[in-house]
C-alpha cells in the first residue's frame, strides 16, 4: 500500500500550470514544510522540517490555485511518486513526489491570521465567559436524555 499523510505548511505560493490539449488539465505544484519529532536528528542537524514536493492535478489543482496561499496550514493525503529525467546537462535527476489524492484546510482562517477561534465579524453570545464556553447551570444532570 503506498499512502501518505501530512500535515505542514506551504513555503510559497503554489505554481499552476495548464496542459496543452482539447480539455486543459490543471497542474498545482507546491511544497509543505513539515515539522519533525523531536529536537535534533541523529547527525545533530537543527533541521526541524522536511520540505515535501507535492503535486495535484485537476479539481484539487484549481483546488490549490484559488485558495492556497504561503503559510497555509494543510492536511494533504496522497501517495509517494518516484521518477527520473535526464537534465540539460545530460545528468540523470531522480524526483520524489506526493501525488495529491485530497487536501484541506488544518486550521481556521481566523487562526491563520492570529484572530484565535471566534470569528471577528460575529459577537460572542451573551451567556459565554470569556473563555468562550458557556457556563452549565448546576443540577442538569437529570434533566439530559442521554445519560
Amino acid at each position: 500500500m503506498n499512502k501518505v499523510i501530512l500535515m505542514g505548511r506551504l513555503t510559497r505560493d503554489p505554481e499552476v500550470r495548464y496542459s496543452q490539449g482539447a480539455e486543459p488539465l490543471a497542474i498545482a505544484r507546491y511544497t509543505l514544510a513539515v515539522d519533525r519529532r523531536g529536537r535534533r536528528d541523529a547527525t545533530g542537524s537543527d533541521q526541524t522540517a522536511d520540505f515535501i514536493q507535492c503535486v495535484s492535478f485537476g479539481r484539487t489543482a484549481e483546488f490549490a490555485e484559488k485558495y492556497l496561499k504561503q503559510g497555509t496550514k494543510m492536511l494533504v493525503t496522497g501517495r509517494i511518486q518516484t521518477g527520473s529525467y535526464t537534465n540539460k546537462d545530460g545528468n540523470k535527476v531522480y524526483t520524489t513526489e506526493v501525488v495529491v489524492e485530497d487536501q484541506e484546510f488544518a486550521e481556521s482562517k481566523a487562526n491563520a491570521t492570529g484572530g484565535g477561534f471566534q470569528s471577528t465579524d460575529r459577537p460572542a453570545p451573551a451567556s459565554a465567559s470569556a473563555d468562550g464556553f458557556m457556563s452549565i447551570p448546576e443540577g442538569i444532570e437529570n434533566d439530559l436524555p442521554f445519560k
